[in-house]
């Protein structure tokens, strides 16, 4: 690869697979150039598919709400005399209490957990990397489960808000833990940082067991619900705390797509193209570990979504970070406001675990994505 080729990639998006050494990951995901068109196409799709996914998740549930009493209470709030307020006595409330906050905070996550999915796999070159691969989500559990078992852990704080203040303090300092383990002479290499991420994850196991075996039963109870991921517990304070982080990690993740163009070409190819890797590396795994710890920070562990919708979009607009980012950011928010509509109406009365919702169906269809790239591809490995 000569430094006259990579004006001409870098103005399409295109990868050479080739570039990298045979059998690594960066050589094996099967890297095509990225398609302008469908790239832009799948964004308009992902767009329309949110804003419907978000009106049919504020029209649903067991106060009834049509969709143009949602239209209506939208525009009265921004000053528009136009549309039918809802007819229910509760309707407002039920909208700008419950649905609304909760809709918005299910897209921030769903956006943060894809756009740190895409991240990862890019900087690591790995196919298989998400934000658990390095202790994030394990290491804000952690935080939050030990305020949840320790009370007087959580100091000025109270109730929720200390909750989600350890785990996003959890999970970044377990990201910098990790990352130092990982670091010598100056350099980190990935195969030491994701062994030292599975040791991590490994040791924050076994002190979520030991703070669950010393736990009230509930503080128990509390864990568990924690553990398993919900947007029950959304309000607008909690839009108000997470969506700066989130606007911000999805930002500097934009600015850095180029830099993660090159570095898919491979380390030594993106040095001689003037990418410092190992600094690439640092702010990467900072904003992922920014928009990983605010995302889980107030609904638990969510699982998959990170992994499974970034493989998608690059399935649909090659791997180019220019649509790969922003796409898996939008299929992220769709596959949790989606996934949290089904677990707050697939049972009347009664409210399922999203993250156990994303876990079910995330884990066969990645398996399902397994199945087909070892067939088309010959596989990651």
């Amino acid at each position: 690869m000569n430094a006259r080729t990579v004006p001409a990639a870098e103005a399409t998006g295109a990868h050479t697979s080739g570039a990298g050494t045979p059998g690594t990951p960066q050589a094996t995901t099967g890297l095509t150039p990225t398609k302008p068109t469908r790239g832009i196409v799948l964004l308009v799709c992902l767009v329309v598919a949110l804003i419907a996914a978000a009106l049919v998740s504020a029209v649903s549930g067991q106060t009834p709400i049509t969709p143009g009493e949602v239209l209506g209470s939208v525009l009265h709030r921004m000053g528009l005399d136009v549309g039918s307020l809802p007819a229910h006595p509760q309707g407002e409330n039920t909208l700008w209490v419950a649905r609304f906050p909760r809709i918005t905070l299910g897209i921030l996550v769903g956006a943060a957990l894809g756009c740190a999915g895409a991240l990862m796999q890019g900087v690591f070159s790995n196919p298989l990397a998400e934000p658990g691969v390095i202790g994030i989500s394990s290491g804000a559990a952690v935080g939050a489960c030990t305020v949840i078992v320790l009370p007087t852990a959580s100091g000025m704080l109270s109730g929720s808000l200390a909750v989600a203040a350890a785990a996003f303090v959890g999970g970044l300092v377990t990201t910098l833990v990790v990352y130092a383990l990982a670091r010598a002479n100056g350099r980190t290499e990935v195969v030491t940082l994701v062994l030292t991420g599975v040791a991590i994850n490994a040791f924050t196991s076994g002190v979520l067991a030991f703070l669950v075996f010393i736990a009230s039963p509930s503080a128990r109870e509390q864990i568990v619900f924690w553990q398993l991921g919900s947007l029950n517990g959304a309000t607008w304070r909690s839009v108000a705390i997470v969506a700066p982080m989130v606007a911000a990690g999805l930002v500097a993740a934009m600015l850095l797509r180029r830099k993660l163009d090159l570095l898919s070409l491979g380390e030594r190819a993106a040095r001689h193209l003037g990418v410092d890797v190992e600094r690439l590396r640092q702010l990467v795994i900072l904003i992922v570990a920014l928009l990983t710890s605010a995302g889980v920070a107030f609904t638990g562990i969510i699982a998959f979504v990170g992994l499974v919708v970034p493989h998608v979009v690059r399935m649909v607009a090659g791997p180019g970070h220019r649509f790969l980012v922003p796409g898996s950011a939008l299929g992220g928010a769709l596959v949790l406001v989606v996934a949290d509509l089904v677990a707050r109406t697939a049972i009347a009365h009664a409210e399922l675990p999203l993250g156990m919702l994303t876990s079910l169906v995330g884990g066969p269809f990645f398996f399902w994505l397994l199945r087909r790239t070892r067939t088309s591809q010959g596989g990651w490995a």
